[in-house]
């Protein structure tokens, strides 16, 4: 019989983890067996979300900007400290703006690639020799269907998100025999702050209404609906998994089949 906890043991890193998808990640990862450590910028919000999940599993947090290459170094050293080496880490934090192509300044573009790909880049540097060591890992990178095609006004956040998923191609196939995998879920627009900046925008910009401006956005999605974090949570949760260890170097779409696969 399986266990109803397969990561029981594991040490799972999830930034951008105190709300919207990371919070709903850790939800499923701990109910899973994992220890959790959530990262992020706002140690009240870290705070108050560890508490939420605390009866579930172990649970702690760590505070750092994963676009600051020393601020990852410490907080994953942290980590090691409370629950020791860390099996997965799944990088969800991320920020999206919007703005017509060719008002985009330099510190937007430098931006949109620093905290979307970098600090990807980052996080993937500061776990992978704990996976290497233990010849197991789970990385997951929560990019976006905007990393799989494009979308107007958003050209920077594209840039960083298609650059996410080519880099977790890129080592799926250097880690394939070393017992890691590599993947990516790219949620279509989906119920988060991201979202609820991009309703404010559309309003602000066209006058109107909020639940107009969302349905806007829910157009995209075949099922006429925006997504929900918990089931992007499950898709990662998943990917995760002992069993899903064939599944590597993949970028899967979680949107209702806004995007399919040629």
């Amino acid at each position: 019989m399986k266990s109803a906890q397969p990561l029981n043991g594991r040490h799972a890193l999830v930034t951008g983890g105190s709300r919207g998808i990371g919070f709903a990640v850790a939800q499923q990862l701990a109910g899973l067996g994992a220890r959790i450590t959530l990262m992020g910028r706002d140690a009240a919000a870290l705070d108050e979300a560890a508490g939420r999940l605390s009866g579930q599993a172990r649970v702690g947090f760590v505070r750092g900007d994963i676009a600051q290459r020393g601020q990852v170094l410490q907080a994953f050293a942290q980590a090691r400290e409370a629950f020791g080496s860390i099996d997965i880490l799944v990088n969800n934090a991320g920020q999206a703006e919007s703005q017509r192509f060719d008002r985009v300044d330099e510190e937007t573009w430098q931006r949109m690639i620093a905290v979307n790909l970098s600090g990807t880049f980052h996080c993937m540097q500061a776990a992978l020799p704990d996976m290497l060591e233990r010849k197991w890992g789970r990385i997951v990178n929560v990019a976006s269907t905007a990393g799989l095609i494009g979308y107007a006004y958003v050209s920077a956040y594209c840039a960083a998100k298609h650059g996410v998923i080519g880099l977790t191609r890129a080592l799926a196939l250097e880690v394939a025999r070393k017992g890691i995998t590599v993947n990516a879920v790219c949620p279509g627009y989906t119920e988060t702050d991201i979202v609820h900046g991009a309703v404010e925008n559309i309003v602000n910009r066209t006058g109107v209404s909020p639940d107009q401006a969302r349905a806007t956005l829910a157009e995209r999605n075949p099922q006429g609906r925006l997504v929900q974090p918990d089931e992007v949570a499950r898709a990662v949760a998943w990917l995760c998994l002992p069993d899903a260890g064939s599944i590597n170097g993949q970028a899967i779409p979680v949107d209702g089949g806004e995007v399919m696969a040629g």
